[in-house]
Parts: structure tokens; sequence; C-alpha cells
């Protein structure tokens, strides 16, 4: 069969399947977006600028990390040490968000004449960290991926590898082969595709599920229900956690504090990154925003995890030079009304709740204007698709929800209410609305805020404040918790095409009844899996305006609010050359260093 090799911007898809990706599951610190130098209060990265080797970084944070383990984690601060600590098979350089580069994989993914048909050669001399010490082989990153799609590890992000032959349309108990992944040498791994998916399948090989896992090592802990391997990952990166000659990570201290160190196994000869620091303490308890803010930009401690509180970061963008930068994310953030539960079942009263939500308010509560645009829809500006579907205007064709109600319109509102029953023109109903929001700003005050929209249009609200991580993991991801609406949900590409910014959130097909649950909302609209399924095997022009047109259909059906397409600020204190990744537009560790 003749291949060709994908090149890392594809012609026939218009660069809707460049290996651009950015965070998955968001968070109050995510972002994307890459550039090249800062010498202070820029929009661009320090990856070029002046570095020496050695130091401590020390970093303050509001919360921990959803999992260490690569196939759980789906959580844009888990994979600020996912990517420091193991290597997928493609990554980004900070220098260049458009073009990814072989990471544990040699070269450039082949695809088959037919797109059914991917293969990928890895890289030689990687090993693996104390205590399992031997090299990589594709029978590792073949087990990391069928572990993934296992109950007991709770991946994340299926519909991007369900396409393979043999993916289970469920998760599995236990790890099940899958045959349509084959190892025909230690150094080669080859997909076959129910479909002619090869592009999009390639694209995605930049997700943490590519990250191997040494399955003799790995296996007892698989075999607990969850898996305890996120106590005792095995480490390729430049860094590891702290662990012992067992594996167990002694240097992960759940809600309190994180520390890597060195991996003394790694081959600087097969990485691209320059792995600058010795190594890295993360408190991930910081809950007080203001005073961590303050203790970073004083030179405290030397780094943030998030966007400062709105004042501090109103006088770190307008005041203070060289302390910070500025990411655009890829992403939007968003409210999910869980549409299973009351009244929120209604979809007159969501469209209500949309036309007369404050998005200016809930913006500003973030930072204002620095923290992005307010969203009129989902798919975000210079993005795959954003034109067609209406750019910064959105639909104007829909009155509950477009760029002139930005500030809510109240008489929408009423007539939306009304069409749901309430005469008044304001929710009646008894029933109790349970929001669940993080416990430090800005996703505290962001939730306070979407509290106080919802009681001036007649709700009962429940604000319950959890840990940002909390928030996700053991609140809005499952939906047996009847979370009527998430305080503060984000959601950045995990690849660039509109796929992955709509797919994951948004089918119903892929709602997760036990835990690990993406599609907040709970909507399960067959019109929109459908064209999902239909859109997801065209290119070009065709596929933007499908993705586009589904984008139109999310928002009529009222699922959610997104009223940010988000960036980030990151703070550092002056003796720090901080680099972000493009990925998830965070911290890049490997790059980050000590002036």
């Amino acid at each position: 069969m003749s291949r060709s090799f994908l090149r890392f911007l594809v012609v026939s898809m218009l660069a809707v399947l460049t290996f651009v990706v950015a965070a998955c599951g968001g968070n109050d610190n995510s972002s994307s977006s890459s550039t090249t130098k800062s010498s202070g209060g820029t929009t661009t990265n320090a990856a070029e600028a002046p570095a020496k080797k050695g130091g401590t970084f020390n970093m303050l944070a509001a919360s921990d990390v959803d999992f260490n383990d690569p196939g759980h984690t789906y959580y844009t601060w888990g994979m600020v040490f996912t990517f420091a600590t193991n290597r997928p098979l493609y990554s980004f350089k900070p220098d260049d968000g458009a073009n990814p580069v072989p990471d544990l994989a040699e070269a450039a993914p082949e695809i088959s004449a037919d797109k059914k048909t991917v293969t990928v050669k890895i890289r030689t001399g990687v090993k693996y960290a104390p205590p399992v010490n031997r090299d990589v082989t594709s029978k590792d990153v073949k087990y990391a991926m069928e572990r993934f799609f296992s109950v007991n590890v709770g991946g994340q992000y299926p519909g991007y590898f369900q396409p393979i032959v043999g993916s289970p349309a469920k998760p599995t108990k236990g790890v099940k082969p899958i045959s349509g992944i084959e190892t025909p040498d230690d150094q080669t791994i080859v997909f076959k595709l129910k479909q002619a998916t090869g592009v999009s399948f390639a694209a995605a090989l930049v997700m943490p599920i590519t990250v191997p896992v040494p399955e003799e090592y790995a296996k007892p802990f698989d075999a607990k229900s969850p898996s305890t391997y996120n106590t005792h990952v095995a480490f390729t990166g430049p860094y590891m956690i702290k662990n012992d000659s067992k594996g167990s990570l002694t240097g992960y201290k759940p809600g309190k504090s994180i520390a890597l160190v060195r991996n003394p196994n790694w081959d600087a000869k097969t990485d691209y990154r320059p792995a600058y620091l010795d190594a890295i303490n993360v408190r991930t308890n910081a809950t007080d925003a203001n005073v961590a803010a303050r203790q970073v930009i004083d030179g405290q401690s030397m780094g943030l995890d998030t966007n400062p509180p709105a004042n501090i970061l109103r006088d770190l963008v307008t005041k203070i030079k060289g302390q910070y930068l500025s990411v655009p994310s890829g992403g939007y953030r968003y409210f999910p009304m869980n549409t299973e539960v009351k009244p929120f079942d209604n979809i007159n009263v969501r469209r209500a709740v949309m036309a007369g939500f404050d998005r200016d308010a809930a913006r500003k509560a973030r930072g204002g204007k620095y923290v992005g645009d307010i969203a009129t829809h989902w798919l975000p500006p210079d993005f795959p698709g954003f034109k067609e579907a209406g750019g910064y205007d959105g639909f104007s064709d829909i009155d509950f929800f477009n760029k002139n109600n930005e500030k809510g319109d109240l008489a929408i509102a009423a007539k939306y209410f009304k069409a749901a029953g309430y005469a008044s023109g304001k929710y009646e109903g008894n029933d109790e609305i349970l929001m669940v929001g993080a416990n430090a700003d800005p996703g505290k005050a962001q939730a306070e805020v979407a509290q106080a929209q919802l009681e001036k249009m007649g709700f009962k609200v429940r604000l319950r404040l959890v840990p940002q991580d909390a928030v996700y993991t053991d609140w809005c991801q499952v939906p047996s918790k009847k979370v009527g609406m998430c305080g503060g949900a984000g959601w950045f590409k995990d690849f660039a095409d509109p796929q992955s910014m709509l797919e994951p959130t948004f089918k119903g097909s892929l709602i997760n009844r036990s835990s690990g649950n993406i599609n907040y909302s709970m909507l399960n609209d067959p019109k929109v899996d459908d064209a999902m399924n239909k859109a997801a095997l065209l290119e070009g022009d065709a596929r933007l305006q499908a993705w586009a047109d589904i984008d139109k259909m999310i928002v009529q059906d009222a699922a959610a609010i997104p009223f940010i397409w988000d960036k980030t600020t990151l703070a550092f204190s002056k003796n720090v050359n901080a680099v972000a990744n493009p990925y998830i537009a965070l911290w890049d560790l490997s790059y980050t260093s000590i002036k």
C-alpha cells in the first residue's frame, strides 16, 4: 500500500488539522498560544532569552493537578506536569504553536493513501526513570492506549481514538487488547482505522494518551479500580516526581505540594527540551490568590499558576514591566447548564437564562478586557470555523444570544420564561440550583457573579465552593452529583480543528455517567451527534462550514453560556525567564529558567 508522509500542515485540509494543539479540560490556569520573546509585559514567550542551567523554581498554585496518570489527566494544570515528566508521540516547542515536532516519535506519522492506516516510528534511546530503568518500546504506547479505555483508568476523550479498529464503544472492565493497534517491532506502531479519518487521528497523537506506560510495571496498579498508577507513574521526560525504590510518588502530597527532580535516566541527546532547572517545587494549596500573586510579584515566590485576581491583573498589565506573559488560549470559558436537572431540562428556561445573563459582568470578575473577548458562540477567534460561525458577531438571528445582549436582556429573557410557563417573565419554581465553583479567585468571583445572575432571574441557588481541581473531578464531571450549573468551566483546543472544540463537550454519545464526564451540560441531541459524525469525515471548506453549523445548533440548544474567548496572564518574579507551553498555554517547565 502506498503511503505519504503527513506534513504538519496538510494542504488538503486548509490548515484545519495542523498539529496546533492546546489544552483540554480547562481550569483557571488555562490558555494557549506560542510566540517568541518576552522582555516583560508582552504577549510572548521568553524561550530564546539567555538562560542558565540549575536552580530550584518555586511556584504557588491555587489547586492540585487532576491526575498524574497520563491516561487519566485532561486538565490543563495536570498537563503542565505531564509534559515536563513524560513524552507523548508529538509535542510543541514554545516558539511555534502551529507545527508540532516528533517527541517520543522519531519522525512525522505516515498516513496511507486511503487514510485508514497511520504508522509511527518510535525513537530509540528513551529510557524510563527508576524504578523501571528500561528502554521505551512501541508496545508501551500500545498498552498506554489500551488502558485509556479501561474504566479503571478513566480516559476522558475517547472520541478521537474510537476510530481505531477494535476500540471499545464503552469503557472496559480491566485493560483489553485493541486489535487495530499493531507493533510489528519495538520501534513501530501501526493504527488501523475503521474510516478514512487518518488526518484528524494523526493530529490527535499529541495528546497524553500516547505517553508510554510499561505494562509489566503498571498492570498490578491497573488491576485495581480505580487504578493506583496515578501515584506510581513511570516517567520518561527530563523531570520526575520524587519517588522511592518501589515507584511510590513521595514527592506528591495531594492537595499540598508537588516536588519534581531530574530524571537520572533522561538522555538530552534524544530530546529537544533544554530542561534548565534542577528542581521544581509547587505548593498546590495557595488558595488566597491575592496573597499568592503579590508574593510572586514581590519575589517571595517565583511563579503563579493562574490569572491573578482582577485588581492585581489590572495593575500587572498597566503598571508592572517584565513580570507577565499574556497568552491567548484558542478556547472558551463557559457556564454549563445541566439539561437533565430541573428546571434546566426545559429548553425555554435555558434560553431565558442565556438571554438575561450579563456576560460582561462575568468577564469583569476575571479581570475585564485583559482576560479576553466576550464570546458570542463557541468557536474562538483565529480558529478554524470562527468566520463561518459569524465571527465576533455570532448568529444575529438567534435573539436570546448574540453580540447585542452581552450585558443581558431581561425583556428577551422574559419572553422565554413566559414560553416556559412562567407568566411573570421570571422563574417561579421551587427547584434549587446546585452551583459548584472554585474557592479561589478569579474562579470564586466568577461563580459568585453567576449566582447573582441566576438569582436576579428568580432562581434559588446553592453555591458550593471547592478547590479548583475538585470542581471538575469531584463535581461537574460526576453526573450523579446533579450539579445544575458548573460555576466555572473552560475548554481549550485539543488540536486546531473545530471537532476538538465541540465534540468532547457536547456530543451525547460520549457522555460518561460514572465519572470523568466532559459533557457537563449532559447535552444529548441526536441531531447534533449525527451532524458531528458526518462533519468528522469532511475536509477543507465543507468541514469548516459543517462545524460552524454545529456551533449554531449548540447555541440553539442553549446547553451552556460561553462568556469569554479566553487568554491567560502568567505572573512571575523578576529573576525568572518565564516560558509558556503553546499546547496548554500555561507554564513550560522544561524551558523556564532562573536568570
